[in-house]
């Protein structure tokens, strides 16, 4: 890395949603000079995407107007859709339950930001993401840790990013208590975007649209198939496993005359799994496509963004590691993400298989 970047400039991810504006206002108060990137993601496939793209760069570019900073924008709409948009399609149709956010943060949001940092001189990197970092010095390595606001804590997140990218990361809301402090402190500064809604769940989705729909506009076929009760009789015909996720209970569209959750989908017979609610709870689950920063036996794991850290003991096995917890946990999803946290830092993480 070039020893000449300033380390007073700072580029930071600017979406002109309330958290990356205040998280620009903060490095502004710690005087550095911060320019704002806007990256683009959506392509002619997505759902209203022509306004959808010119209200989002309207926004950024008026929260920059208002914090008197400089705006770069990059369309990445291409790789987003041939890294992020082709995974998610591809693990709905093999029955799995993908978080693009954690392929898209080292893949392109992250990357995009080292890059254009290098190119204007900036030698820190920022986002309104909720974590913090931190430098263990004896092991000359930098990691990831929760933020302080536990109820929002993005660290699950960003377990994927790697040391050329924690090593230039400013996370400045790390120690933000809740949402309300960061809208206060936007609203102190007249900006207009402090009492905004959070961001949808899925950013190429139009909240109008809806995943299968997408998919299908896509050229991708759903073909309907059957469902198994938990002894592997059929007991009824499903709309295709991309449209069912493990633990799903609402939308099944069958009735059995006593509650019925998904517990597996096989996409090799085009088959969706029901069973009770106590059949969902695992005790061990395999993990491949690990992000290993340290080799711990125990930790706390988290199967999910939402899910409470469970405390667990690792193994490891060629490409795999094994995940037994000291208690049951309730649908672990194939595709979603296990993060390892000792302490509250995060050591690893992979895809649950």
């Amino acid at each position: 890395m070039d020893s000449n970047l300033n380390r007073k400039k700072v580029i930071l991810g600017l979406s002109g949603g309330v958290d990356s504006t205040a998280a620009a206002l903060i490095l502004q108060k710690q005087g550095y000079q911060v320019v704002g990137l806007y990256f683009n993601v959506l392509n002619c496939l997505c759902m209203n995407s022509e306004v959808n793209i010119a209200e989002g760069r309207k926004k950024a570019e008026k929260a920059a107007e208002q914090l008197g900073i400089d705006l770069i924008y990059r369309d990445v709409a291409d790789s987003f859709d041939k890294t992020v948009i082709n995974e998610f399609c591809r693990e709905y149709m093999n029955g799995r339950t993908p978080n693009p956010c954690i392929i898209c943060n080292p893949e392109i949001k992250f990357k995009t930001l080292i890059d254009a940092a290098d190119e204007i001189g900036a030698y820190y990197i920022a986002t309104g993401h909720y974590a913090g970092t931190y430098y263990d010095a004896k092991a000359d390595k930098w990691f990831i840790k929760k933020a302080e606001n536990q109820k929002k804590d993005q660290s699950y997140m960003l377990y994927r990013l790697g040391q050329d990218v924690i090593s230039r990361l400013i996370l400045p809301l790390n120690s933000y208590e809740n949402k309300e402090e960061v809208r206060t402190l936007a609203r102190s500064e007249g900006l207009e975007n402090a009492d905004t809604k959070d961001s949808q769940e899925i950013c190429f989705i139009d909240q109008e649209d809806n995943y299968i729909d997408f998919m299908m506009r896509r050229g991708i076929v759903a073909e309907e198939g059957t469902f198994l009760d938990e002894k592997g009789n059929i007991c009824g015909r499903h709309k295709g496993i991309a449209s069912y996720t493990v633990g799903q209970r609402k939308g099944l569209g069958i009735a059995l005359g006593y509650p019925v959750f998904v517990t597996a989908i096989d996409p090799e017979t085009n088959t969706v799994k029901l069973g009770s609610n106590e059949s969902l709870f695992k005790k061990t689950i395999k993990c491949t496509g690990n992000i290993l920063c340290k080799h711990k036996t125990e930790a706390y794991v988290k199967i999910r963004y939402a899910a409470r850290p469970a405390k667990a003991k690792l193994s490891y096995e060629g490409e795999l590691v094994t995940v037994e917890f000291d208690e049951p946990q309730r649908a672990p999803t194939p595709g979603q993400s296990a993060v390892f946290y000792v302490d509250d830092v995060v050591v690893g993480g992979g895809f649950i298989v």
